[in-house]
């Protein structure tokens, strides 16, 4: 088998769609006579004549265009700049999130109102790791930061990282949870289009949000595909060394 075609096969398998850390694990790379599998990948992915890329680090077959579930099709509906509503994109990149979390080995939550949200081919609820938040700190800090989109806790209970996805949103109201974390050491991130950089950074720089400007980052779309998919790969790589030897 032809390596674009084992690429094709995986696809289909998982109904003409993948991602890339999905096509890592799935595609039989053990067989390719090459050092870079994993690029192989990207670069057969590109290839026009059989596959198109729904978002950054979504792919899908030309073949089944019309018979992709509706959790994935209604992301091509979803322009990344001028989307109105944006909440299927918003749930795949807070899916993304949350299994990038748990490949860190980190506790991953979600708000319970997006637990039912559909991410790919199954609710948020199946990957997420806790289903409220700990209680590290004073009520009415926990009542206000629940809503946060992903949050991942370590081992001690304490946030180590949150994240919101703003698509098209204002992000001042993401910036306002952020500051009830303040006295935590807590790394916080906005996601959003890459378009969108200026108008976080406008923001960031009001004089009110002072206190967390050097806590925050801007993380694009784009990053988080890249993040995903070369984590995944370190791990894959990881296993291939530490294999035993039969």
């Amino acid at each position: 088998m032809k390596q674009y075609e084992a690429v094709i096969k995986a696809m289909e398998d998982n109904g003409g769609y993948c991602s890339l850390g999905h096509l890592y694990q799935n595609v039989p790379i053990h067989d390719w006579k090459t050092k870079t599998p994993f690029a192989s990948i990207r670069r057969i992915v590109q290839d026009e004549r059989f596959f198109f890329k729904i978002k950054p680090g979504l792919w899908a077959l030309k073949s089944h265009r019309e018979k992709l579930p509706n959790s994935v099709s209604s992301l091509m509906n979803e322009n990344d700049e001028h989307e109105v509503n944006g909440e299927n994109t918003h749930t795949f990149y807070q899916g993304t999130l949350v299994e990038i979390g748990n490949l860190k080995g980190y506790t991953t939550y979600v708000p319970p109102q997006d637990s039912r949200r559909i991410f790919l081919d199954r609710p948020l609820r199946s990957i997420v790791r806790l289903n409220e938040v700990y209680q590290f700190t004073f009520s009415e800090t926990i009542r206000r930061i629940r809503s946060i989109d992903v949050i991942w806790f370590n081992d001690r209970r304490y946030p180590a990282c949150v994240f919101e996805v703003e698509h098209t949103t204002n992000f001042s109201t993401s910036l306002l949870k952020f500051l009830e974390l303040q006295d935590f050491n807590v790394r916080m991130n906005i996601v959003s289009h890459q378009t969108r950089r200026r108008d976080f950074e406008d923001k960031l720089n009001l004089t009110g949000f002072t206190p967390i400007r050097h806590l925050v980052r801007f993380l694009s779309y784009e990053d988080i595909s890249r993040w995903n998919a070369r984590l995944v790969e370190l791990v894959l790589t990881e296993q291939q060394l530490v294999r035993p030897v039969i």
